[in-house]
C-alpha cells in the first residue's frame, strides 16, 4: 500500500515532466533567487541582530561604569541616580542590605536575580557581567562598594523587524525579477531548438530528406544539429538504397515473369481452342512444363534473395561460438541436395569464430551454388578452410572459365551479372548477400583466379579461440560431398 506522501511526490513529478523545458528554466531561475534572498537575509539579520546586541552591551558596560565610579565617590545611598527620561535606559543601586533604589517615575525593573545578588555581596566577583531577558530587558550588573550598581534597557526587535521587512520587498522582487530574467533567458537560449524543432516538424510533413538544417549556435546545440543532419543523410541513403533495390527488383522480375506469363497464355489458348494435344506434342509440352517450372523456381529463390537482402542486416540472429568448419560441411550438403549434379571437395581444418550460423551457412551456400554454375560436370568445385594468422581463411574455387577483370570490381553488386552468365539460372544476388553477410561480420571478401583457371572467391573472418577443454576433431579433410 503506497503512502500519501508518495503519491503527492510522484503527482508533482508527472506534474514537473508536463512542464515545457522552456517553464521550467523559469521556475528555476525564480527558486535559486528566491533561496538565495532567503539565505542572504538570515545571514544578514543574524549579524545585523548580533551587531545592535553588542552595542547595546558595550552602552550598557560603560553607563554601568560611570555610575559605579559616581557611587564610589558619594556611596550607593547617596549617589545620585539620572532622571528616568520616560525611554531608554533604566538604572538601579542594589545596597548592602539587598534593598534597591530607583530613580523616580522609572518603571520597575524585575526583581533582583540571584547572580546580581551574588554580584552586590561580592561573593563571585567584584565585576560580573550577566544578560537577563526577564521581560524582555537587557540588564547589566555591577560590584560597586558594598553592593551593586545595574543598567538596563528594554530588548528592541524593532530594527530587526524593520529590515527584514524591508528584505522580503527586495526579495520579492528579485524573485519577480528573476523570473522575468529566467524567462527572457530560456527564451533566448531555447530558440535555436525551437528553429531546429519547426525545420525537423517541416522535414516530418514534407518528407523532403534533402532539406537540411541549417548549422547555427555552437557548443551542444551545433552538435545536436550536426546529429539530426547526419541522421538525414543516413535516411537519404537508406531511401535510395530502397528505391534502387525496388528499381533492380523490378527489372529482374520483369524478364522470368513475361517469359512465364507468355508460356501460361499459350496453354491457356490452346486449351481453349481444344488444339493443346496437336498443336503441341508430348515432346513439346514436356519442354515447356519444364520451363515453367524452372521459370518458377528462379522466381522463388529471387523472392528468397530479395527478402533476405531488403533485410539490411542479420542482426535478428544471435551471435555465438560456432566452428566454422561445421558451417562450411552443412552448406556443402545442402548444395549437393539442392543440385544433385553438383560435386563439392571439402579440405577443411576445425576454425571457430564469433558468428551467426544461419546467415554464415547461407554466404557459404551461396558461394558453393556460384561456383557449381561455372565447374564442368567432370570437375569439382573446391572447398578449404584453414588458418591464417588471427583469421578463419574460406577459399571455393571452380575450373570454369574464370571471371574477367573488367567485371571483377563489381562482382558483389547486387543483381550483376556478367554477359557470360545471363544465359544461367540466378538473380545476380547471392555474391551480395556473401558480401553483407561478411561485412556484418568484420571480415573481407576478395575475387581472384584459381590455380585451375577458374575463379577463387576468399572470404577472411576474424578467428576466435576456441571453447575451454574442447578436443574437436578436424571437419573434414580431403573429403568429396556427393
Amino acid at each position: 500500500m503506497s503512502r500519501p506522501g508518495g503519491r503527492e511526490k510522484r503527482r508533482l513529478a508527472r506534474w514537473w515532466r508536463r512542464r515545457s523545458l522552456r517553464s521550467r528554466l523559469t521556475v528555476i531561475a525564480a527558486t535559486a533567487i528566491a533561496v538565495s534572498v532567503f539565505v542572504a537575509f538570515q545571514v544578514a539579520s543574524e549579524l545585523m541582530d548580533r551587531k545592535l546586541r553588542d552595542t547595546a552591551e558595550e552602552q550598557l558596560r560603560a553607563d554601568s561604569r560611570v555610575l559605579a565610579t559616581n557611587a564610589e565617590r558619594a556611596g550607593l545611598a547617596q549617589v545620585e541616580l539620572p532622571p528616568y527620561p520616560g525611554s531608554g535606559r533604566l538604572v538601579r543601586v542594589i545596597l548592602p542590605d539587598g534593598s534597591t533604589r530607583t530613580p523616580a517615575g522609572q518603571p520597575a525593573l524585575p526583581p533582583v536575580s540571584e547572580r546580581a545578588g551574588r554580584v552586590a555581596q561580592g561573593a563571585s566577583t567584584d565585576l560580573l557581567e550577566s544578560t537577563d531577558w526577564n521581560d524582555g530587558y537587557r540588564i547589566y550588573t555591577l560590584r560597586a562598594v558594598d553592593g551593586a550598581v545595574q543598567v538596563a534597557d528594554l530588548a528592541d526587535d524593532s530594527p530587526v523587524n524593520q529590515f527584514g521587512f524591508g528584505m522580503l520587498l527586495i526579495g520579492l522582487f528579485c524573485v519577480g525579477g528573476g523570473a522575468l530574467v529566467g524567462r527572457t533567458v530560456a527564451r533566448t537560449a531555447l530558440a535555436p531548438i525551437d528553429r531546429l524543432t519547426a525545420a525537423a516538424v517541416r522535414v516530418a510533413h514534407t518528407r523532403d530528406l534533402d532539406a537540411d538544417i541549417p548549422d547555427e549556435g555552437g557548443g551542444e546545440i551545433r552538435r545536436l544539429i550536426q546529429a539530426i543532419n547526419d541522421m538525414l543523410a543516413a535516411l537519404r541513403d537508406s531511401r535510395r538504397a530502397q528505391r534502387l533495390l525496388a528499381e533492380d527488383a523490378a527489372h529482374e522480375l520483369k524478364t522470368p515473369l513475361t517469359s512465364l506469363r507468355l508460356n501460361v497464355e499459350l496453354l491457356i489458348r490452346l486449351d481453349r481452342r481444344g488444339t493443346l494435344d496437336s498443336a503441341l506434342p508430348a515432346e513439346s509440352r514436356t519442354r515447356l512444363l519444364n520451363d515453367l517450372g524452372a521459370q518458377l523456381a528462379e522466381l522463388s529463390t529471387l523472392a528468397a534473395e530479395l527478402t533476405d537482402l531488403a533485410r539490411g542486416d542479420v542482426s535478428d540472429e544471435s551471435t555465438e561460438l560456432i566452428d566454422l568448419a561445421d558451417v562450411v560441411v552443412a552448406a556443402a550438403t545442402r548444395a549437393r541436395s539442392r543440385v544433385p549434379d553438383i560435386e563439392v571437395a571439402l579440405d577443411v581444418t576445425s576454425v571457430w569464430v564469433s558468428g551467426r550460423p544461419a546467415a554464415l551457412q547461407r554466404a557459404v551456400l551461396n558461394l558453393i551454388d556460384n561456383a557449381g554454375k561455372w565447374s564442368p560436370a567432370d570437375q569439382p568445385v573446391q572447398v578449404r578452410l584453414r588458418t591464417e594468422g588471427a583469421s578463419a581463411v574460406l577459399e571455393v574455387d571452380d575450373a570454369g572459365p574464370g571471371i574477367d577483370a573488367a567485371d571483377v570490381p563489381r562482382v558483389f553488386d547486387r543483381f550483376y551479372r556478367a554477359d557470360s552468365a545471363r544465359a544461367l539460372p540466378g538473380s545476380g544476388l547471392g555474391l551480395s548477400i556473401v558480401q553483407r553477410v561478411v561485412d556484418a561480420h568484420g571480415g573481407r571478401a576478395a575475387v581472384a583466379r584459381s590455380a585451375r583457371g577458374g575463379a577463387l572467391l576468399r572470404v577472411d573472418l576474424p578467428a576466435a579461440a576456441p571453447p575451454a577443454l574442447s578436443a574437436r576433431p578436424t571437419a573434414g579433410e580431403d573429403t568429396a560431398v556427393r
